[in-house]
């Protein structure tokens, strides 16, 4: 099944998020053999750095970037950037459109959606092609926080619209050398806009991006104070990980609630979770249960989160995150 898709690519500081490799990895699937995949990709930065990102999605499989650089797009701005993918369909018509579902993405999707008048799939974590030829597209995504999936497809029809969670669909691999995509310029629409972004207050601290990170040391009231969050830090440095927290220590001022993951908070799916001192409140793991390791570290042996824990133990935080924290940093010290 030949299929036309069109990504949204997201950047942040000037450099492609791993959600968009993995939106164009999605996109790349759905267009199948002979598709043909095109990336938009907006800034109003330095133009190298747009320059630099084009030249990633080409290399992985992008066969046309449009590119469109303006200073008005320096800032997220949803109407702006909702009318360069517009102007992207109309140049493109595609048959799918990938986003990813971040907090930008989840903004734009619906109103793509709309204004195409497709289908809106959010928060898609497998996609699956079935029919002769994978003509039939099947979208798996969780409910319930996770408790069930449900399976979805689109209508003929228009474009249908997808985000796809990050850390779940495998990113682009690159392309062999000498099929590597084209990189145009497309005009800036300069819609007339309702409103305006004037700046941006980032609230999070951490050099790891939470909602794309492989690995979250999360805290939970075990913590007890905000300086009880210092040995998670130190094991998330080492590991190269992000350090999260559950509401109640978000409630209880130990951290910025730009920490929290759960229902009301980040949904994350990292490779490994280490949970200190969480309790394992249902709000709170429907923002994480999906991670593929959980390790649970709690006093109390019958802490809810050891039942979605695949490593538990029991034990006091402050004696065990300081050694767990000694220990890898000994073994990944080690050369080889």
């Amino acid at each position: 099944m030949k299929r036309t898709a069109l990504v949204y690519a997201e950047c942040a500081d000037g450099k492609l998020r791993r959600v968009a490799l993995e939106a164009l990895g999605a996109a790349r699937l759905l267009a199948g053999d002979g598709g043909s995949v095109h990336a938009v990709l907006v800034g109003g930065g330095p133009e190298a750095a747009l320059q630099e990102a084009a030249a990633e999605l080409a290399a992985r499989g992008a066969g046309v970037v449009h590119v469109v650089d303006d200073p008005a797009l320096a800032g997220f701005a949803p109407e702006a950037y909702a009318a360069v993918i517009g102007a992207a369909v109309a140049a493109v018509r595609p048959s799918v459109i990938v986003l990813g579902h971040t907090a930008a993405g989840r903004e734009l999707a619906p109103r793509v959606a709309a204004s195409v008048g497709g289908g809106h799939v959010a928060d898609v974590t497998a996609i699956d092609l079935q029919g002769d030829g994978g003509a039939d597209a099947v979208f798996t995504r969780p409910l319930y926080a996770g408790k069930a999936f449900e399976q979805r497809r689109f209508l003929p029809g228009a474009p249908g619209v997808l985000t796809v969670r990050p850390n779940n669909l495998p990113v682009a691999e690159p392309v062999a050398p000498g099929s590597e995509g084209v990189i145009a310029a497309l005009p800036y629409p300069a819609p007339p806009l309702w409103t305006t972004v004037r700046s941006v207050v980032r609230k999070t601290g951490g050099t790891v991006d939470l909602a794309e990170a492989d690995i979250i040391v999360a805290g939970g009231r075990g913590v007890r104070s905000a300086e009880g969050f210092a040995p998670l830090a130190a094991l998330a440095a080492v590991l190269g990980g992000a350090v999260g927290a559950s509401r109640g220590a978000c409630d209880a001022g130990y951290c910025d609630y730009a920490l929290q993951i759960g229902q009301t908070g980040k949904t994350v799916t990292p490779k490994l979770y280490i949970a200190c001192g969480i309790s394992g409140a249902i709000q709170h793991l429907a923002g994480m249960s999906q991670s593929r390791v959980i390790v649970a570290i709690n006093k109390d042996p019958d802490a809810p989160i050891f039942g979605v824990a695949d490593y538990g133990i029991v034990g006091d935080l402050f004696e065990i995150v300081p050694l767990l924290t000694e220990q890898f940093r000994t073994l990944l010290s080690k050369p080889g």
